[in-house]
Formats: C-alpha cells, structure tokens, sequence
C-alpha cells in the first residue's frame, strides 16, 4: 500500500514540474503565481479518479456471483479452487475430499459435531430413517384396548407377531386382557438383558444379529459399551428354541435389601422394563435403593430413547438398578455409593433438559435380576419416609 502511494505522489510531482515548465515556456502568468492553488487542483483531480476505479471495482466483484472472498487460509488449504466450483467441502487443488462434519443442537443453544455413524444394514437404516411410523428407536408401553389382539397390534406396529410374542414372554395361543401393558420394539428383533459375561459379538452370534446392528440401535459408544443389567434391541434377531426369560428376575431378595429410591406416589404400575413410574415435584431428591457401584451416569441432556439423563447401579448381589428423568446427577461413572445415599434430583418435565419422553415430573425406577417389590404398590400409592 505505501508503495502504491509513493508511486502516485512521484507521478504527481513529475506532472507538475511538467506543467510549471510548460506554462514558464508559454508564459502563463497565473500559473507561475500561484503553484500551489494548480497543484492542489491537479492532485485533486488524481486522488478522485483513483477513488472512482476502486470503488467501480469493488463493486462489480460484489455483483459477480455473488461470492465471498476467503482469507489465506483457504488458498493454502486449496479450497478457494472448490469454492468456484460450488463446493466448500472439497479442494480441487489437492484433489482430496473433505469429510462433511454432522451437526447436532445440544440443549436448544450449543451447535456441536457429531462423528459419522459406522455402517449399518439398509434394514435399520430403513427402520430408522425409512417412511414407515417407525422412525423412533425406543420401545413402547402399549395398554390393550377393546378389540385387540396380538395379530392387530403387531400390524399396527409393523412388526412381526413373533416380535410381539418374543418380547411378551407370551406365545401364539396366549390370551391378552383390556388394559395390559405390552412391550412394542421398534424394530423386528429381541430384547436381551445383559448378564455376566455377555458379549456384543456373542449377543450377535446367539440371535443371529449383526454386531454393527446391536451398536448403533442401542446408542453404544463401541462392542464394550454395555454392563450387567443392560436391555438391548437386537435387530432383527430371532430367539433361540432354548431361551431364558428376558426378565431375569430369579434372585430371591430379604424385604430390606432395597429401599424406596424417593418419595411420592405411583404414577404407573409395572411396564418396560420391570419398572414403575414415581411422581413427585421436579427437585425431589433420588436415592440409592442399595449400596453398589455407578455404571452409568448420563447427563448430558439428550433423549436417550426416552429415558432422558439417568442412572443404573450394580449391587452386590448382582442385581441391577435404573434411575430415569433425572434433572440433575450428583454421582458419576465408576462411583461406589451407600444406601440412601443422593443420586440426583427428579426431572422429566416437558421441555427440561434431559427429560426424555415424558409427560410429567417423575423417576422411572426399574430393577433387573430380581422382582421389583413396587410393582405390588396399586397405582396412586403414596410412598414415604415416615
């Protein structure tokens, strides 16, 4: 820039030494008596004409194509050549694509990228994403009505009656009654309860599944994501002939190992997954039922298949305990927790923060491995501490 106006000034001075010469040599009085007034003047004129060009210039490259000029950055990373071509995401220059980044809105106010999922069979993808009702990953609690049967309900479900049956407990010739609640998977397949030892590659091989299946339709973070107590989705799975019961609930248990996780009333009675529903105000505090160690402790908001922010603890005696709808967790991961001690505070507000799929301020407490003593409580039951 300074070079560019140290050249203007030396034309400026050349031109007027011109200009003084000539009207020296034709004798022009004016000129000569006033040098100063005519070099005001023709610097003038210079400086308006350059002005007029820039301004002529930036224009008509704000009006071509309307494009943005980019910094050095994206010359270096040869992205300026793509931008031409219509793409930012891919350099000509380098000839190597750039992966596009998925974004997800956290909380309605951070915008966050998300890695790209592995690769799944074109079945999830299209029990996921395809045109069908079901584009949800979570299971629903169905309450029978007049006029149904197993038949009806699996086709309203579009899934197969085998997966009705499979994830009931229940087989062809079982009868159903108005009001009780069925497990509906969002997809044909098994429900699975993990035990010690399980695999997700083993849980694969038993239901004749894929693991990348498994992975992405419980939301797991790699094959070693999963801990006793876990109630996975298995895709397209079919149940052996020899099958154990998906609710493991054979570990006989003393009328004070557990104690209530809070205080309130029954808002819902037994329903998926050998649960029941605690209503109080938003803000009561969640207990452990029994000492144990955190497996997990998630917080971060999100939907999680319904089950929003939540907790689960292994016992001692190889039972398992959820926490769901949390407002807020005060353990986390990996934490070794007594009895009684605070866990969180009640959640599942509409519109709160890792509420999940909820109609109202309540815990979704749930035992695996063993009867869940609540589910003897009616509905409307009042617990307390006193």
């Amino acid at each position: 820039m300074l070079k560019i106006f140290s050249i203007i000034l030396t034309g400026i001075k050349s031109l007027w030494l011109r200009v003084s010469t000539i009207g020296k040599r034709a004798n022009l009085k004016g000129l000569s008596k006033n040098p100063l007034f005519y070099f005001g003047v023709i610097s003038l004129v210079i400086f308006s004409a350059i002005y007029v060009s820039c301004t002529s210039a930036a224009g008509a490259n704000k009006s071509s194509n309307n494009r943005v000029v980019f910094n050095s950055f994206f010359n270096k990373a040869g992205i300026n050549a793509s931008i031409s071509g219509g793409n930012l995401f891919s350099s000509k220059a380098s000839a190597i694509p750039l992966e596009t980044p998925d974004l997800k809105i956290m909380q309605d106010n951070t915008l966050c990228g998300v890695a790209t999922p592995c690769v799944v069979s074109g079945k999830v993808l299209g029990d996921v994403f395809g045109g069908s009702n079901q584009n949800q990953k979570e299971v629903v609690d169905y309450a029978v009505q007049p006029g149904d049967i197993l038949q009806s309900i699996a086709d309203s479900y579009k899934i197969s009656i085998n997966t009705l049956l499979w994830a009931n407990e229940l087989v062809s010739s079982s009868t159903i009654k108005v009001g009780q609640n069925l497990t509906i998977l969002p997809v044909d397949g098994v429900l699975h309860a993990v035990k010690s030892g399980d695999t997700v590659f083993g849980i694969a091989e038993r239901y004749k599944s894929k693991t990348e299946d498994i992975i992405f339709y419980n939301d797991l973070a790699n094959q070693d994501d999963i801990y006793i107590g876990d109630i996975l989705v298995v895709p397209g799975g079919i149940m052996p002939k020899k099958a154990s019961p998906a609710i493991i609930n054979q570990i006989p248990l003393g009328d004070n190992f557990f104690i209530y996780p809070t205080q309130g009333y029954i808002a819902q009675g037994l329903h998926y997954y050998n649960a029941v529903d605690i209503a109080n105000k938003c803000g009561t505090p969640i207990y452990a039922a029994a000492a144990g160690i955190v497996q997990r402790a998630v917080g971060n908001g999100l939907y999680n298949q319904g089950m929003g922010n939540h907790i689960t603890i292994l016992h001692s005696n190889g039972t398992t305990t959820y926490y769901g709808h949390l407002m807020t967790l005060m353990v986390k991961q990996g934490d070794k927790v007594y009895t009684g001690q605070n866990l969180g505070l009640m959640g599942g507000q509409p519109g709160m923060a890792g509420a999940g799929k909820s109609t109202g301020c309540h815990v979704h407490f749930q035992v695996m491995g063993a009867r869940n003593w609540l589910t003897s409580y009616l509905k409307g039951t009042t617990i307390s501490y006193k």
